[in-house]
């Protein structure tokens, strides 16, 4: 096999595995935000909806008031990047479409591949790492439905990548611009998301002993310019949030829980989500090439960033074995993981590809199985689609009208009914906060018309509230949900 045939040959690989992550990420946008974590993406779409509905003209009155309200009652905890870029495409179109920040996100990911590829390249010289590890990046199934959310995460995971990309390069090539790009891409990353400065300063560290050493670092004024740059736009939030604006008050509790460390219930639920983001099996073959089959300098940098990634899941355990996005940066860390694996198995197998047939063979089968993967993948998406779901709480709210006094048992915290059925509502709380039932329930019903069950099973949970409900007359009922008249009792 000629060189000529080996570069042609990549880049139609490669070609391939964008356009399969593309089109996995962009068909179909206007599956509504039901798919994944719809608590966390319907916390950013009711934001953007009332910020862009004070804006737009021909929006009735009540959907402005009450889309405003509903802005104004969510807490303020990362700055609202994404909500924004949401608004001004509302704004250009005219209309509120929830496929514009899905696409938004989807193209943050598509352009993180780009950088994290040429981070394999600079890390192993080999273009089959840049194939493997784009590869399992865009396709891993837990990606695809994660980076084409509505939430911050996706842009967040961009600057991560780009900026290791731009600290290796840094520290290789001690450059004033490779400093600022990386300075600039981390200080984004960690303004975004907070959390996201363990894997920042992981990579710096990494970048850093990979290259040079600490005691040479200090002294390196680049060093501090990348420090700067870091800080600076986080330290700035924070002051105005908590000294000035003080909506960060109440945002940094709940979040540490050392007695965590002791419980061995804790590391299997880690690994549990673990294993959803990622999959054991490729972390076990990340984990080998990184350890096992990686060269000196990208295996200290890995080094750095598997260890910013654990003490990460110490300071947030409740976080990281509940929530799996919280795992999502841990996507890149496995793909250059898996291409220092294929970049020791390389010249391993060199000889074989020698063979024209052989290589024809190999390409033939890499490619039947990427069209394979997206073609199943698109159709298991499209057999979970939630658009019945969201009509379901748009029905509600207007049989309801979309009046206060009503009382929920539901999913999601009541988002999909806030933002689908322009529906505000009391929470019933779960079966193991009730606590004393009558007190709950006269606290709960008084002065509210309406009881609205929509989640069976935590009601069949519940079996002293269901024999409550059942004393009140039946306003409305389907097989989806049944509202329940708190003004009138069953004959």
């Amino acid at each position: 096999m000629n060189l000529n045939t080996a570069k042609l040959t990549f880049a139609l690989l490669l070609a391939l595995i964008f356009i399969s992550g593309a089109f996995l990420r962009f068909s179909d946008l206007s599956q509504p935000l039901l798919d994944f974590h719809p608590t966390r993406q319907l916390f950013s779409a009711v934001k953007a909806r009332g910020m862009a509905y004070q804006t737009l003209d021909n929006i009735p009155d009540w959907q402005k008031d009450l889309s405003y309200r509903q802005w104004q009652t969510e807490a303020t905890i990362e700055p609202p990047i994404v909500e924004h870029i949401a608004v001004f495409f509302f704004q250009q179109s005219g209309e509120e479409n929830t496929a514009f920040p899905r696409a938004v996100s989807a193209s943050f990911w598509m352009l993180a591949a780009v950088f994290l590829g040429l981070l394999a390249y600079n890390l192993t010289g080999s273009r089959l790492t840049v194939i493997t590890s784009t590869a399992f990046f865009l396709l891993v199934p837990y990606s695809i439905p994660a980076s084409r959310a509505f939430q911050p995460d996706p842009l967040m995971v961009l600057c991560i990548v780009l900026s290791w990309w731009g600290l290796e390069q840094w520290a290789r090539k001690n450059s004033w611009r490779w400093a600022v790009l990386a300075g600039l891409a981390g200080g984004l990353a960690i303004f975004i998301k907070l959390p996201a400065v363990f894997f920042i300063a992981a990579g710096a560290i990494g970048a850093i002993l990979a290259y040079s050493n600490l005691v040479s670092a200090v002294k390196n004024l680049k060093t501090w310019l990348v420090a700067l740059l870091c800080i600076l736009p986080p330290v700035l939030y924070l002051y105005y949030g908590l000294r000035i604006a003080g909506f960060l008050g109440q945002q940094f509790g709940g979040r540490f829980f050392p007695d965590f460390w002791l419980d061995p219930y804790f590391y299997l639920r880690w690994l549990l989500k673990v294993d959803l983001v990622v999959g054991v099996f490729p972390l076990a073959l990340a984990v080998l090439g990184w350890w096992f089959f990686a060269a000196k300098l990208p295996r200290i940098f890995l080094t750095a960033i598997w260890t910013g990634y654990l003490v990460y899941g110490l300071v947030f355990p409740h976080h990281i074995a509940s929530h799996d996005y919280y795992s999502l940066p841990l996507i890149p860390m496995v793909s250059l993981g898996l291409a220092l694996f294929a970049a020791d198995l390389q010249p391993r197998f060199s000889n074989l590809f020698q063979s024209r047939s052989a290589f024809s063979i190999f390409f033939f089968v890499v490619s039947l199985f990427l069209v394979a993967h997206a073609i199943t993948t698109y159709l298991d998406f499209r057999r979970a689609d939630t658009r019945s779901a969201a009509q379901t709480y748009a029905e509600i709210g207007e049989v309801l009208e979309h009046q206060p006094g009503i009382v929920a048992l539901t999913e999601e915290y009541g988002y999909p009914l806030a933002y689908y059925g322009w529906q505000n509502v009391s929470l019933w709380p779960a079966y193991n906060a009730v606590g004393d039932f009558e007190y709950a329930f006269a606290r709960q019903t008084y002065q509210k018309a309406y009881f609205l069950v929509t989640d069976f099973e935590e009601l069949a949970r519940q079996p002293e509230l269901a024999q409550k409900l059942q004393t009140y007359a039946v306003f409305a009922q389907t097989s989806r949900y049944v509202i329940y008249d708190l003004k009138t009792l069953r004959p």
